[in-house]
């Protein structure tokens, strides 16, 4: 404000100190888009002051000589008053309709998590119950071929149980900003193939990685990388047509941890492909399953590692994912020296 009345004063003699009123009005008017109502309304009243003692005739003094400057100075102040309070009312009246459109989407996104959940858990659960419910009461007549079978259901039920909560978890951690990496040495090779070994394969898919001998040991959080590559894996395994080949590549480059996990599916709609990592969000006309956290847990703890990822179609058919986190690296035989 004083800046701005400073140069007014440079110029006072040529634009005359009803122009300079307007002007004042106007970095009122900026000020209370800015700012709250307190230094709004000093900024008013110091405008004011300044218009009466710097601009109008007499200077440097608070009288006012004529009626008509008089006149204009009082409209000038409550003008001022009036635009302070309709900025201020205005702001309000957008901030509650901004909290209030926020509210409604997040009720519905928990809505959204809600159904989905729903439909999650009740599925596994009920098959427990149903399974153990027959190996309880007819254990007897059932050979051993089908109690296998009731076990294996119970197993695969019981999986699904734990990662629908474990995504919760997650999701909690990642929101509460309570999630802190934890860095050491991990072998990429190793997690990897560990990795695969905890996931199911359906309907053919091909989980394919070629152990590269030559990858230095990287300094990541391995809970979290591992946690991003199941996720990814068992996205693709999910969403993807049966007899897909998904494939899983590691690389250094430069300062950086590079692993892609790609398929040889029918890919992602372009359209999509930028809403793919928000929560809860699942693409159209896909099959049940899932919560719509896996994605974007992969996200969120890539980022937490200061990584980024990205997803594209690749050429011949099928999706890419590439996950890249900054990482310091070395190879077993200098940490032994260490």
């Amino acid at each position: 404000m004083i800046a701005i009345a400073l140069i007014c004063f440079s110029f006072k003699n040529l634009i005359g100190y009803k122009i300079v009123a307007l002007i004042l009005l106007m970095a009122v008017s900026v000020v209370a888009m800015l700012f709250e109502i307190l230094p709004v309304l000093l900024a008013a009243i110091l405008s004011a002051v300044i218009w009466n003692v710097f601009f109008i005739p007499p200077l440097y003094s608070f009288r006012i000589s004529h009626t008509e400057d008089l006149l204009m100075f009082l409209m000038y102040f409550i003008i001022a008053l009036v635009n302070v309070v309709l900025t201020f009312k205005i702001r309000e009246a957008e901030k509650k309709a901004r909290d209030k459109e926020e509210k409604e989407k997040e009720l519905k996104l928990y809505n959204t998590l809600l159904n989905s959940l729903s439909h999650e858990l009740r599925t596994p659960i009920a098959t427990i119950l149903g399974s153990v419910e027959m190996l309880k009461d007819d254990k007897d007549k059932l050979s051993a071929v089908s109690q296998t079978e009731l076990l294996d259901e119970i197993f695969t039920a019981g999986n699904r149980l734990n990662r629908q909560v474990e995504n919760i978890l997650n999701m909690s951690r990642l929101e509460s900003g309570m999630l802190k990496p934890k860095s050491d040495w991990t072998d990429m090779n190793e997690l990897i193939n560990s990795t695969i070994q905890k996931l199911i394969p359906t309907d053919g898919h091909k989980l394919n990685f070629e152990n590269n001998e030559n990858l230095p040991l990287f300094k990541l959080d391995s809970g979290l990388t591992e946690q991003i590559l199941h996720n990814l894996l068992h996205n693709a395994i999910q969403y993807t047509p049966p007899n897909t080949n998904i494939i899983i590549n590691v690389k250094h480059d430069s300062e950086y941890f590079v692993m892609t996990v790609s398929d040889n599916g029918m890919g992602f709609p372009v359209k999509d492909i930028a809403s793919v990592f928000d929560k809860f969000y699942r693409l159209p006309h896909t099959k049940t399953g899932g919560s719509g956290l896996g994605l974007s847990i992969v996200k969120g703890f890539t980022e937490a590692q200061n990584g980024t990822i990205k997803l594209e179609n690749n050429e011949w058919g099928g999706a890419k994912f590439t996950i890249q986190i900054p990482s310091e690296t070395s190879y077993l035989n200098n940490l032994k020296n260490e």
